[in-house]
């Protein structure tokens, strides 16, 4: 029976292999919950305020451009 034994050493691989990406699974999501999440909760808010200046921004370009075509032409 040696067609058996590379059949069991491929096996053996794969899971092997698949051992090895549910630990790396584990660990990015390990990160993601220890480093980025907090990361976010802390900037989040700042990022929303410099986000709503520019939105202000551009509501008042907008106006601006509207304005300027409602207005009469002479």
């Amino acid at each position: 029976m040696p067609t058996q034994e590379p059949k069991r050493d491929w096996e053996q691989h794969v899971r092997d292999a698949a051992a090895w990406g549910e630990e790396e699974v584990r660990r990015v999501v390990t990160y993601i919950n220890d480093e980025v999440v907090p990361e976010v909760r802390r900037n989040g808010s700042v990022a929303l305020r410099r986000a709503a200046v520019e939105l202000e921004k551009l509501a008042k370009r907008m106006d601006d451009s509207r304005a300027s075509k409602d207005a009469p032409q002479s």
